[in-house]
């Protein structure tokens, strides 16, 4: 069972005014003068409620030491001129208050020890003179008693020696002009004396205005005489206060008159016999400690170490998602010593809030913190175990003010009001988050909200956010986990409009909504409708062309004619709604089969199945497509609204470059998504019920080559061997003879045609330029005879036009023969006529036999045609056998499948040699060459049929070579048996070389 640890409401007890949040503004900012006069709050006036709330740092232990030891004329006395140098806020006032307490003793302080030793306590009175500059009034004066001071000089005289010792310097108070040193040793005397000077950058700035030439010079004056009194005057001490830097700079709203003023400082030091002792009343190790002295009334340490080891066990637990610990790992010593505040806490407040203008190191982090304090003692969640940066509610009231007023961060109350805090009863996006994701758990979308928020409060840009493991590490606790703290960050990272998404930097607001969320919620309001039907009307202008008669989005076989007589196959895209490709699961969808087997009302069977190519969707491209169509149409609509006048520069830019881009990044998206084709094939698609086949559209290609879909299928069906275009070479006149009714002697010229359209077996022909090309290629070749009407052409008359129609014919060499059409009947001999001679021995042979000696023994075809013309033509070419077949096959997936085919044909010496490229998933690549038998490598092709089937890309080239022991004879058994074998499991697109036995 989990030991139950405490929680930070059972080990820490806040002091009463910060619980019930009674603490006045006034009480935040001492006031020197109130508590001389008798009349400041009662937690600085009275000295044991002034000391009991606060912390003896060593700077102040310090001071008081060594003023008592000078005021009493102790022998370990080291100075009489003392300056506490710290930043704005940093306790300076406060130590001024606590000397002039303990100048007039201690005895009602229960823990008086702890500042001032016994024996260093004063024993008789000691007079306290201070100067207050924020209060003094160099213009009419400040009311003392009955008289009226302007000037440092004539407020510290009567301080020493009541109204007596005003008039001994009222000239000078009056004029303006600075006393001598003798003077103020006169005020002095030889009693104890305690002189406190306090903001005297506003003094100077105040009276500058009055006197511009000669303030500042009075001043430098008063301060060296004042210097030389005080160190002639052996039981006077003077405190002064200067809010500088460490490295000597002012950075407050008086930097110019504190710089001026520590030059006048250093020119009463040049001047007396020794420099100031300069003191730091709070150094950054202990403001953690001052804090808490003032937050808290108790603090258990015991309950303390036990709910800090608590936390080193998350940290150790989760050390791999968590910043680096340092080599010398102190952060839970460092804990205890100032729980119940979580260090990072306290590392954002001093190292990032404090760099901000007007951040009063201490005076603001009580402010703040005690706001804090309060808040989550009213709420108590269950799992605070100490006080963090989450527990920051920027959703109270007074904390945002704190922000957005105090600490002029005006720019970021609409991504406060949005996205981190509810407000005026409106959930920003970080309540949605605890409302939707997190019921029942720690809030952790504020708490993520809040943290990114507060790490973005910096006035350096440098400082600005953290690092998902700085943003663990602060929100961590017991009871906290950090799988819940990552999923909020992504859910902000996500849906945040004000995040900084700029690629590399750290996790941080920005006062303008980010460009990326702007155009998302742009996305947001584009009507559904409208995006579909700006994506329809997108698909139709990608996939239209001159060659193929585009359908758009068919919903049945009425949407597609059986043929418009426009002699352009029909590009048939389905709707990705209607039909898509589901993984890797390729089948023919109803729809699809629907359309190519029926027509009309679907009841009649469709006659031109060779003339319809169909385009499918991908499943998984759907959403992006869709996405990218949305996102094109918000861009353009961002640019021509009136949002674009509210955007930064760097944004509008932003905004038009994407613009520009979208066009491609849709193209790309669209054509990676319609990217399944199917055609019309006898080699169909393995369970499909009727004839088609199925390739796809590269997905590299199409994203190289975006703009143009239709190329893109058209390219497919080239690679396949299906299409031809106008400018292609025809078919064989032999493969189109022996594969349409002309092979019983003549077709009609529509008739032959038509088969183009009809039959599967043969190419798809865009347009009626490569059917006439084929016909003619045929009448050259001495295959085919061109009838229509008169007019007959066969090999060797002049070129005629060939008609496409029902009175034209193409009829087969030997049909025009045999029925005495071709060669033309030769006229009646004459006497004077006389046989044509034979060719005398060494003359060139007839053409026809030139023609057919010359021609190669190749085709390019499905596996089974391109044997059936490799052993034609070597028949025609009186070949009488085959020494070796080489096979190019175009489909990788199929040459893997032809290893065992090959390797299977008997009396021959079997090679293969294949050049493959595939990509992983993850990016990784492999280059796989051989060259060889094919036994050798048949373990390379189970690792590439393995490598291929899961990989994001991949290429190969295969070629198989069969050498024949003794030669394969030309016959048709010979051809039979080699088909059986090679063709009995895939019929592949091939090309085909056979190299004959002997020369020819």
């Amino acid at each position: 069972m989990e030991r139950s640890i405490s929680n930070v409401f059972d080990a820490c007890d806040p002091r009463a005014d910060v619980l019930q949040g009674t603490i006045r503004e006034s009480d935040y900012a001492a006031d020197l003068s109130q508590v001389l006069r008798g009349d400041a709050p009662v937690e600085y006036k009275d000295p044991a409620q002034f000391f009991a709330n606060t912390y003896p740092t060593k700077g102040l232990r310090n001071v008081l030491r060594l003023v008592a030891a000078r005021v009493m004329g102790r022998p370990e006395q080291i100075g009489a001129v003392f300056r506490l140098d710290t930043q704005f806020g940093g306790g300076k006032t406060h130590t001024l208050i606590a000397l002039a307490h303990a100048m007039n003793g201690l005895d009602a302080v229960a823990q008086a020890d702890e500042f001032l030793a016994p024996e260093l306590r004063p024993t008789e009175k000691v007079r306290v003179a201070a100067f207050d500059g924020e209060n003094a009034d160099p213009a009419n004066g400040r009311k003392l008693g009955t008289i009226r001071a302007h000037t440092p000089w004539g407020e510290l005289a009567y301080a020493l020696a009541g109204e007596t010792g005003y008039r001994r310097v009222e000239a000078s108070d009056t004029t303006g002009v600075a006393p001598g040193a003798d003077t103020l040793r006169e005020l002095i005397g030889s009693a104890p004396a305690l002189i406190l000077l306090d903001e005297l950058a506003p003094y100077l700035r105040k009276v500058s205005a009055l006197r511009q030439q000669t303030a500042g010079e009075q001043l430098s004056a008063f301060l060296t005489s004042l210097f030389k009194a005080v160190e002639s005057s052996p039981r006077a001490a003077l405190v002064f206060t200067l809010a500088l830097g460490r490295d000597g700079v002012a950075r407050d709203a008086y930097s110019g008159e504190s710089q001026a003023i520590a030059s006048f400082l250093a020119e009463a030091d040049s001047v007396v016999a020794r420099k100031a002792t300069v003191i730091d009343p709070t150094e950054d190790d202990e403001t953690v400690k001052v804090i808490c002295r003032r937050l808290f009334a108790r603090v258990d340490e015991s309950k303390a170490r036990e709910i800090v080891a608590a936390y080193k066990q998350a940290w150790d637990a989760g050390r791999d998602a968590l910043p680096a610990a340092p080599a010398d790992d102190r952060r839970a010593e460092e804990f205890v010593a100032g729980y119940p505040l979580h260090p990072e806490l306290i590392d954002l407040l001093t190292q990032k809030t404090a760099t901000l203008g007007n951040f009063q190191r201490v005076r603001g982090m009580l402010r703040l913190l005690a706001r804090t304090v309060a808040r989550l003692w009213k709420d108590r969640p269950a799992d605070a175990y100490a006080v963090h940066t989450h527990h920051i509610d920027l959703g109270f009231e007074p904390i945002r003010t704190e922000i957005v007023t105090r600490l002029n961060q005006p720019a970021f109350d609409p991504a406060l009001r949005a996205e981190i805090a509810t407000v005026d009863g409106q959930p920003a996006l970080a309540q949605q988050f605890d409302r939707s994701h997190y019921a029942g758990l720690p809030a952790y979308g504020s708490y993520v909200a809040r943290t990114v928020f507060m790490h973005t409060l910096a006035f350096n840009d440098t400082l600005r956010g953290l690092s998902p493991e700085q943003l663990r590490y602060a929100v961590l606790g017991p009871k906290t986990d950090i799988a819940y703290i990552d999923d909020a960050r992504k859910r902000f990272v996500a849906d945040s409009a004000y995040l900084d998404d700029r690629p590399g930097v750290p996790l941080r607001f920005l006062a303008e909504a980010n460009l990326t969320q702007i155009i998302r919620r742009q996305e947001t309001n584009i009507d559904p409708a409208q995006a579909r039907s700006e994506l329809n009307d997108y698909l139709r202008e990608l996939f239209k062309g001159t060659n193929l008669n585009m359908v758009p989005f068919a919903s049945g076989p009425h949407d597609v004619p059986d043929d418009d007589g426009s002699g352009r196959p029909y590009l048939v895209m389905l709707g990705f709604e209607a039909a898509n490709v589901a993984g890797d699961a390729v089948r023919v969808e109803p729809l699809v089969e629907k359309i190519y087997s029926h027509k009309g009302a679907g009841t009649d069977f469709r006659h031109n199945r060779n003339n319809l190519v169909f385009l499918v969707a991908d499943g998984a491209g759907i959403r992006n497509m869709r996405a990218r169509m949305l996102r094109r149409i918000a861009l353009r609509e961002l640019r021509r609204s009136d949002k674009v006048k509210d955007l930064a520069d760097y944004q509008v830019a932003k905004l038009a470059e994407l613009e520009r881009t979208s066009e491609q990044q849709l193209a790309v998206a669209v054509q990676q998504c319609y990217r399944h084709v199917f055609y019309p094939s006898k080699n169909r698609l393995d369970g499909a019920n009727c004839d088609l086949a199925h390739t796809v559209i590269d997905i590299q290609t199409a994203s190289e080559r975006p703009g143009d879909g239709q190329k893109q299928v058209i390219t497919q069906l080239q690679s396949a061997g299906k299409l031809r275009l106008a400018s292609d070479q025809p078919d064989s006149p032999v493969y189109v003879r022996d594969r349409t009714p002309l092979r019983k002697g003549q077709i009609t010229t529509a008739a032959l045609r038509a088969e183009f359209r009809q039959d599967v077996s043969l190419p798809m022909l865009v347009g009626d330029d490569v059917f006439i090309k084929g016909v003619r290629s045929g009448i050259d070749l001495g295959e085919y005879v061109y009838q229509s009407g008169d007019l007959v052409r066969g090999k060797g008359d002049p070129i005629a036009e060939i008609r496409i129609d029902e009175q034209s014919f193409v009829l087969t060499a030997a049909h025009a023969r045999e029925h005495n059409i071709w060669p033309r009947p030769a006229p009646a001999p004459t006497p004077a006529a006389q046989s044509s001679p034979a060719p005398a021995p060494g003359r060139a042979p007839p053409a026809r036999q030139q023609v057919q000696e010359n021609a190669d023994l190749q085709a390019e075809d499905a596996l089974k045609a391109a044997l059936a013309r490799v052993f034609e033509k070597a028949q025609q070419q009186k070949v009488s056998a085959l020494v070796g077949l080489t096979l190019r096959v175009f489909d990788k997936g199929d040459a893997l499948k032809m290893f065992a085919l090959v390797n299977s044909v008997p009396n021959a010496t079997r090679r293969v040699e294949f050049e493959a490229d595939y990509e992983t998933k993850s990016g990784a690549s492999a280059s796989v060459k051989f060259h060889g038998p094919i036994d050798d490598a048949l373990p390379l092709k189970d690792l590439l049929d393995t490598q291929f089937r899961s990989a994001s890309d991949a290429d190969g080239q295969f070629t198989f070579v069969l050498r024949f022991e003794p030669p394969l004879p030309v016959l048709a058994e010979s051809l039979q048996k080699l088909t059986e074998r090679l063709a009995r499991v895939v019929n592949p697109a091939v090309h085909l070389l056979g190299t004959p036995n002997e020369p020819h």
